[in-house]
């Protein structure tokens, strides 16, 4: 299970270069396709339906390794689908759960955190237990989106750092870590060219 990230994602802190940041793109192999589809179904159930429409078993599978870090892209039909960090969990990218909503466990925060989760900041405890906010149960580690009151959409993504039951009884402190919110520069970074 992963902990915490040693480094904070390129795209956190500004625009995405490909040129700068990408050191590697391969087309994986046929069971190395098998694979990550595979993981993807495991950690996000709520994938399958949508599993061939995003990833089809015939279009080709790209992995983009960036440099000075473990960090991996995963790329179908010129679209970044995940990203994680060495053998840690696969972290959808927010096109692909604004595409796929039901995939991913949604955690809602108050209207009073949406400029700080739109630049990026973690996810305080109090934003999702006053009112306006929701919690869903899930433990600690969870990658999820954070959602923001009467939003459609998903604003960031990110992981649990308490889980729920924690977050209520505490009520402050960290609740999520985020590692890539709408208008970063992975959201920025559209079409790839592998």
């Amino acid at each position: 299970m992963l902990t915490h990230f040693p480094f904070r994602f390129p795209w956190l802190l500004g625009r995405f270069n490909y040129k700068e940041e990408v050191a590697n793109a391969q087309q994986v192999k046929s069971s190395v396709h098998r694979a990550i589809r595979q993981k993807a179904v495991e950690q996000f159930p709520g994938l399958e339906p949508y599993l061939d429409e995003v990833m089809p078993k015939k279009d080709p599978i790209h992995l983009l390794k960036l440099r000075d870090s473990h960090l991996q892209l995963i790329v179908v039909n010129k679209e970044v689908l995940f990203f994680h960090d060495r053998d840690g969990p696969y972290m959808p990218t927010l096109r692909l759960v604004h595409k796929c909503p039901s995939m991913i466990t949604h955690q809602t925060v108050d209207i009073g955190a949406f400029p700080f989760v739109m630049r990026g900041v973690n996810v305080m405890a109090p934003g999702l237990t006053s009112k306006g906010g929701k919690l869903t149960p899930a433990p600690v580690n969870t990658v999820v989106a954070v959602m923001g009151e009467g939003k459609e959409h998903a604003m960031a993504i990110g992981i649990m750092k308490m889980s729920s039951d924690q977050i209520k009884s505490v009520n402050k402190g960290i609740a999520i870590e985020s590692v890539h919110f709408l208008n970063d520069g992975l959201w920025a970074y559209k079409n790839v060219d592998v």
